[in-house]
């Protein structure tokens, strides 16, 4: 099968290798869409912190049954999205149902060669049926999963006003499901551009631009007080730091981003103000069956959010192409 391999930071390499041989209790998947996230962006250019390489990246996947274990309500040819997180099911994590926290987690693409392949054989549990929802669009569950977990994390309700620092996917997947919950949502970043798309499409309710006067700004935009929720998805030590900046007193901070740093705070603010602290780490099934319920909806706009496609054999270029910031990419997704 071919697969696209990250053989080191910067280079990658279309190659050929046995397809899986599916085990007892997997299902073996021909992929057919395959969603490009930061993550890979990271790990191509060798700033992933959980990775050892070489890497067939990818976890965002959909695609077609090839076989499944004769017990199984899946059958040959039914299309699937596929949960990347296997998880042990057996430690401390897992027995308090925080799967997503597997003291052993292994996620497809980071820990293990993932779905930028032809084929991939996952168990049978993380393997959901599509529904309703086209397979390129199922390609975006598990991104806007993120979103929804963090925003489920921050216990974010229709009384809250919520600022979301940082406006790529991640941070345009928690606006959506912030709004869901009748949030007021202010987005912060440093593009124009994201935040005019934040207001535009995702219907975000105010934005601040990520300069030396956005506190001050912030301020002013919830009379003196700050913000309920603050909602880091920026991927960056600097601005994860100062989100610290906008929090209420009794506030919340959700560090949906991951960064390789330590990051530092000042403890007696941190008091003062009884800040609580969530850090967000994947997402939980009843977050990807929200997503599922809001796609279907039509509440997330999946074509304004797929901004550029591609082939996976086309992909060495693509990618260092992509990874750029004026290609303008908010989602890409490859064909396989």
């Amino acid at each position: 099968m071919k697969a696209l391999l990250c053989e080191e930071p910067g280079r990658l390499q279309i190659v050929s290798r046995p397809a899986p041989v599916r085990r007892e209790g997997e299902v073996l998947v021909r992929i057919r869409h395959v969603g490009i996230c930061g993550t890979d962006f990271h790990i191509f250019a060798g700033k992933h912190p959980f990775l050892e390489y070489p890497r067939v990246m990818g976890h965002e996947l959909s695609g077609t049954v090839e076989e499944a274990p004769a017990d199984s309500p899946l059958k040959a040819g039914d299309p699937v999205y596929i949960v990347p997180y296997l998880s042990c099911g057996h430690c401390h994590a897992c027995n308090k149902g925080l799967t997503n926290a597997c003291c052993n987690i292994q996620v497809l693409g980071v820990h293990c060669d993932g779905g930028m392949a032809e084929y991939v054989s996952v168990p049978a549990a993380n393997v959901v049926p599509t529904g309703n929802i086209p397979l390129e669009d199922a390609a975006m569950i598990e991104f806007l999963a993120i979103g929804a977990h963090g925003v489920k994390r921050g216990h974010i309700t229709a009384s809250d006003r919520v600022l979301i620092t940082g406006s790529g996917p991640i941070g345009m997947s928690a606006i959506i499901f912030a709004k869901a919950r009748g949030a007021h949502v202010t987005v912060m970043d440093t593009r124009q551009d994201r935040l005019r798309f934040a207001v535009d499409q995702l219907g975000a309710d105010a934005i601040l631009l990520a300069d030396e006067q956005a506190e001050t700004e912030a301020l002013r935009q919830t009379d003196g007080n700050g913000f309920d929720v603050v909602v880091d998805a920026t991927g960056n030590a600097i601005p994860m730091q100062r989100g610290f900046n906008f929090l209420a007193h009794g506030a919340r901070y959700v560090l949906l981003s991951v960064v390789r740093q330590d990051i530092t705070f000042s403890d007696p603010d941190f008091h003062k103000r009884e800040i609580t602290l969530y850090a967000s780490r994947n997402a939980q099934p009843d977050d990807f069956a929200e997503v599922v319920r809001q796609m279907e909806a039509g509440k997330v706009p999946t074509r304004a959010l797929n901004t550029h496609r591609g082939r996976l054999e086309d992909a060495e270029t693509l990618l260092p192409e992509w990874s750029k910031p004026e290609a303008g990419v908010i989602k890409a997704i490859l064909e396989v």
